[in-house]
C-alpha cells in the first residue's frame, strides 16, 4: 500500500488535506482512492478499483486505509486505556428488541428533521451502511417502523 499527499488547503485556521491511496493485492486486484483529512474527520472522495469492489469490500475500505493514512498524517486514533478492555471499533449497541427500538427512534427522529435516516442509524450505531440497513429491516419486521413501500 502506498499513501502520498495530493494537495492541502489552509482556510480559516483549519487545514484540509487530500491523499492518494493505492492498494495492490497479491491476486492482481488494485484500488486507488482519494482520501480527505480535516478537523471533521476522514472521508473518501473517489475510489477506482479493478476488479470492481463489492459493497461489502467498499464498506471495509476505510479499515484498510486507516492505519497507513494516520501514519502519513502524523495523527492516530484516540488511545484506548488499558483498563477499558479490548478496543471496540464501534460503540456498544443493545441487541434484541431494545436495539430495534433505538434504531427505530433514531430513524424516525432523522425523518422528522428532514435528514437521512440511514445515515442517522449509521452514526448512532457505528455500523456500516449495510449492517444499519439490516438493523432498520429488523425494526420494520418487529413493527416498530412503517413498511418500506406503504401503500396509501
Amino acid at each position: 500500500m502506498s499513501v502520498g499527499p495530493a494537495w492541502e488547503v489552509r482556510e480559516d485556521g483549519g487545514v484540509t488535506s487530500w491523499f492518494d491511496v493505492r492498494l495492490e493485492f497479491t491476486d492482481g486486484a488494485r484500488v486507488a482512492a482519494l482520501a480527505v483529512v480535516s478537523e471533521r474527520g476522514v472521508s473518501v472522495e473517489d475510489v477506482r478499483a479493478r476488479p470492481a469492489l463489492s459493497l461489502e469490500d467498499l464498506a471495509e475500505l476505510a479499515d484498510w486505509i486507516e492505519g497507513p493514512l494516520f501514519e502519513v498524517c502524523g495523527a492516530g486514533p484516540e488511545p484506548v486505556a488499558e483498563a477499558a478492555g479490548p478496543r471496540r471499533a464501534r460503540p456498544a449497541w443493545p441487541r434484541g428488541i431494545e436495539g430495534r427500538r433505538l434504531v427505530a427512534q433514531e430513524y424516525r427522529a432523522a425523518q422528522a428533521e428532514g435528514g437521512d435516516p440511514v445515515l442517522a442509524v449509521m452514526y448512532a450505531t457505528g455500523h456500516s451502511r449495510r449492517r444499519s440497513l439490516r438493523l432498520i429491516a429488523q425494526a420494520r419486521d418487529a413493527g416498530l417502523l412503517t413498511p418500506r413501500h406503504a401503500r396509501p
